[in-house]
């Protein structure tokens, strides 16, 4: 009888605990794409850019800047930066940039930039 009731402390210890450790565990961060029309016409804008990230602010994960089409591509954090903040990175830098979409989204003018933090 003991031995049946400490083998099912047993599995009610170890049951719990896996529960606890699962609960603990941090949730997969969320990220953000965002793309400027921004004045990015030479290797040299690029370079500046790539050169430059940490300008751009905190989270940042990726960033791609295409000479053909006048884009700069940022993936980035919601939770440490905003899209108004990589924009004065951008223009830190000299490099004129409008967002152009959220996520995939068309931005309109005027519209508040649903990840926009002061």
């Amino acid at each position: 009888m003991k031995r049946m009731t400490m083998a099912a402390l047993m599995l009610l210890l170890v049951a719990g605990g896996t529960t606890v450790l699962r609960a603990r565990q941090p949730e997969r961060k969320k990220t953000v794409t965002v793309v400027f029309d921004a004045d990015v016409t030479c290797e040299n804008c690029v370079r500046k850019i790539m050169n430059n990230v940490p300008s751009l602010g905190r989270g940042i994960r990726d960033v791609r800047a295409d000479v053909g089409k006048g884009e700069v591509t940022v993936l980035f954090d919601p939770a440490k930066n905003s899209v108004e903040r990589i924009a004065r990175g951008l223009a830190s830098l000299r490099v004129e940039a409008e967002p152009k979409s959220l996520d995939g989204r068309p931005l309109s003018d005027g519209a508040q930039h649903p990840t926009e933090r002061e």
